[in-house]
């Protein structure tokens, strides 16, 4: 084991240092070791493409790509495991190590493109396979193209790399329910994140909005649950339904499709991780089924109407209750029933059960729960919230599985064996590890991508933001904290503002690279600048492929301030320092030959807007963006 440590600090202390120097090489994320070598390799229909000590499942991993890579190219590329008799160029050559390579583990690999052959490592098939991600991303950009490419020169740049992952849990969570996404397109959700690394998808299946996967011995879960009345605009803002209006927005995957998801992901060495939201985030399941509820009435899945009000400081109560009734018995029967067919459905060792989020305003008029809090002598309602989670600690681990919640699941005591996924910044992370439990770090100060990433001006609305550059800094491990608690961490995509799948791709590009190399890459393995670098060129890579990306990182985070006499003065600060801005105050769109904004600008007296557009070089990057004087004076503070 000492020896292994010493190899690990060998590669992450002194190889991760070349990988940041290597120019026209744009991997994410970043491996652990890359170098140039003098010769690449040019890939052609006579190339032969080899494995040496394989299995079953290598050949598939392999044969897949190939398959891939032929429809894309026309070549006619076959998988050989015979093992060569002779060492000549043109090779392709996929080696399982029979005596594992106690560096690597069981996700890496080594690749090795030199003298017209590419030579590529690994303890397991998985290890080809991302291997073979990075072999893509070495390839020119076309090879991501959605149309077919012929007579084009495959040139793979001459590189040794040796790379594997810093976390085991590497993931993206995507809320299916604020707003539906169909099963194919859970499937290119999956498609991409497995493109840098990700193997976990935390799908996030029920909450107020939604109840999307079917439940056969709650039926009413997806008849009632899954569907609510169909609006456009800022959700949560909505005004209520009428009583007859058509609740026909929704849907919800049967558990034939998510078998379909499960198989799709696995061959992509992926896990599905699901989230069961509860007690609070339920009024789907309360629509369902009133009877869960401390609150008797009558209710309806929420269809973006307001129905909390938001205090500030992390406090809220409900307007509507939302809750399920943790003096209720039939709740406990109705979550055994669903937590016993998301096991059978789910081969993943974790289920989330939520637990975020929970107003507790009408359990405190609840004559149920008053007498629980006595039975069990709780003294307060986050203990009466730890009451509910501990049953269902005891319910998921009855079916073979871990359980996983919110980091509210601390307050009032936690559930034996649970594990933390901290979203409010690291408190709560720090608190689970110290107590000696697994955490999952996903704060929403660095990875919530549903957040604002670019300036208010141009940017959907949202409660908060998140630029580029914070996500890049995100260091799973925080200070003070045993790295053996941290199994990793994640980015979460909420829904609630995306209404189709090229908004995922908008707000999840390019954030979601930073998040992977967070996960994937050594602890500072790249600097800021060739990171920015890296991600133009696969934007570049994402314009073949007619997938959307944010240009945010190009455009200016515009600042306010009033000096005295009432002068105001605004400046436009970079995220990507090679852009620059110009700007106009006369109502014309400005272009780089317009005055380039280099510190304040005095706003002239009588303009009513500003107006900018970003460059990088003599090309347009960015943008326009148009801001009233008035919104200026707003942000600085000045009527």
């Amino acid at each position: 084991m000492k020896r292994f440590c010493l190899a690990v600090l060998f590669f992450t202390s002194v190889l991760s240092v070349a990988a940041q120097a290597v120019e026209g090489v744009h991997i994410i994320p970043q491996p652990v070791s890359l170098s140039l070598q003098s010769e690449g390799m040019i890939f052609n229909n006579f190339t032969k493409v080899e494995l040496e000590n394989g299995n079953e499942e290598a050949e598939k991993v392999i044969r897949t790509w190939i398959t891939q890579f032929n429809d894309l190219s026309g070549y006619n590329w076959f998988l050989s495991t015979v093992k060569p008799k002779d060492n000549l160029p043109n090779v392709i050559r996929f080696i399982l190590n029979a005596k594992p390579n106690p560096v690597l583990g069981k996700e890496g690999y080594t690749l090795e493109v030199a003298g017209n052959r590419t030579i590529i490592t690994a303890n397991q098939p998985v290890g080809f396979y991302y291997a073979i991600q990075t072999i893509k991303q070495l390839l020119p950009k076309e090879v991501l193209s959605v149309k077919i490419v012929r007579n084009k020169a495959w040139k793979i740049a001459g590189v040794k790399i040796t790379d594997y992952p810093r976390f085991e849990w590497r993931g993206l969570m995507f809320d299916v329910v604020r707003h539906f996404f169909t099963k194919e397109e859970v499937k290119r959700f999956i498609d991409e994140m497995a493109e840098y690394k990700y193997n976990i998808l935390h799908l996030h299946l029920s909450d107020d909005q939604g109840w999307r996967i079917e439940i056969k011995s709650l039926p009413k879960l997806t008849e009632v649950g899954a569907w609510r009345a169909d609006k456009t605009g800022r959700l949560g803002t909505f005004s209520p339904p009428a009583a007859n209006e058509p609740r026909t927005y929704g849907g919800f995957y049967t558990q034939e499709d998510i078998k379909e998801l499960i198989a799709y992901a696995k061959d992509r060495y992926i896990e599905i991780m699901p989230e069961i939201d509860v007690p609070g985030h339920s009024m789907a399941a309360v629509a369902a089924y009133p009877e869960l509820s401390c609150t008797p009435g009558t209710y309806q899945v929420n269809s973006g109407e307001k129905f909390m009000n938001w205090l500030g400081g992390g406090k809220f109560t409900a307007i509507v209750d939302n809750t399920l009734c943790p003096a209720n018995e039939k709740v406990y029967e109705f979550l055994d029933k669903v937590y016993t067919e998301i096991a059978e459905l789910f081969p993943f060792g974790y289920i989330h059960m939520g637990g975020d989020e929970c107003a507790k305003n009408f359990w405190q008029k609840s004559a149920a729960v008053t007498e629980l809090m006595k039975r069990e002598k709780l003294k307060d309602y986050d203990e009466v919230q730890s009451y509910f989670v501990k049953r269902v600690s005891n319910i998921i681990t009855s079916k073979g599985k871990k359980m996983m919640g919110w980091d509210e699941i601390l307050e009032g005591g936690i559930a034996q064996g649970a594990t933390i996924m901290s979203w409010r910044g690291d408190k709560g992370g720090i608190e689970a590890a110290k107590l000696g439990h697994e955490v999952v770090m996903t704060p929403n100060t660095f990875v919530y991508l549903d957040l604002v990433q670019g300036d208010a001006a141009i940017e959907p609305p949202n409660y908060d933001k998140v630029y580029l550059k914070k996500t890049f800094e995100f260091n799973p491990v925080p200070a003070g904290v045993d790295a053996k608690f941290i199994k990793g961490g994640q980015g979460n995509l909420w829904t609630e503002q995306i209404y189709n799948f090229r908004q995922v791709q908008y707000m999840l590009w390019p954030r979601a690279f930073a998040v992977a190399n967070a996960l994937w890459s050594q602890h500072k393995a790249i600097e800021w600048n060739q990171f920015v670098k890296n991600i133009e060129q696969h934007f570049e890579r994402f314009d073949y492929a007619e997938r959307k990306y944010a240009p945010s990182m190009y455009e200016p985070l515009i600042e306010a301030r009033t000096q005295a006499g009432g002068l105001l003065e605004v400046k436009l600060v970079p995220e990507a320092n090679h852009t620059t801005f110009h700007y106009s105050f006369d109502n014309s769109y400005p272009d780089r030959f317009y005055p380039k904004a280099t510190d304040w600008i005095t706003v002239p007296k009588d303009a009513q807007m500003l107006r900018t557009i970003s460059y990088a070089g003599d090309k347009q990057v960015g943008r326009f963006i148009t801001i009233s004087i008035d919104e200026l004076k707003k942000r600085a503070g000045s009527k």
